[in-house]
């Protein structure tokens, strides 16, 4: 004779295996949400310490075709700040746009001044296959403190800084741009 088979054993709490994937996905939730957190807080720039703008204005730097550009010469009109670097991909990829807005606002006013933390030959060999139209001044190491003057503390890169046509500080972005900034920051103005 055969023994009847014992009934298959069946857990206590039918909906165990679905509660447990809710349970990490609301864990995957909130660790995505405190991550992007950190990430905003990261890479909100610090205050400007007193006197940087000022003393941007009274610089000077070399340009990649061996000329020198005084910043003060900017002066008076809105100007659109740019740290990059040939080594860093996101400053690469966002240099057509802001080469299309200084075309676009030339006639408003705007000047955009690109600072390369770089050596100077990089910059000279990547402009020269990938040309811009706006001015580029070769800050070296030094500009790594310029920025970190004027609030990324991190000098991280690319970090932005929009000047008022009276030399003061309007905006700042650290991170790629995005047309919406510019649009943005144009119409401000």
């Amino acid at each position: 004779m055969n023994a009847p088979h014992a009934p298959a054993a069946t857990s206590s709490h039918p909906a165990a295996p679905g509660r447990r994937r809710l349970l990490l996905a609301g864990a995957g939730v909130a660790a995505a949400g405190a991550g992007a957190g950190l990430a905003w807080w990261r890479l909100q720039p610090e205050p400007v310490v007193d006197g940087a703008a000022e003393a941007l204005w009274g610089q000077s730097f070399d340009t990649p075709g061996g000329g020198s550009l005084a910043v003060a010469s900017l002066r008076g009109k809105p100007l659109l700040l740019n740290f990059w670097a040939t080594w860093c991909p996101p400053c690469v990829e966002e240099m057509p746009m802001l080469d299309a807005f200084h075309q676009q606002h030339a006639g408003r006013g705007w000047t955009v001044l690109g600072l390369a933390i770089d050596q100077p030959s990089a910059v000279r060999q990547f402009l020269g296959r990938t040309p811009v139209r706006y001015p580029i001044g070769l800050a070296g190491l030094g500009g790594t403190e310029l920025g970190r003057s004027l609030g990324n503390i991190t000098g991280g890169l690319p970090f932005t800084v929009v000047f008022g046509p009276d030399g003061t500080v309007r905006q700042r972005k650290m991170g790629k741009l995005t047309p919406a900034d510019l649009s943005a920051w144009a119409s401000a103005s």
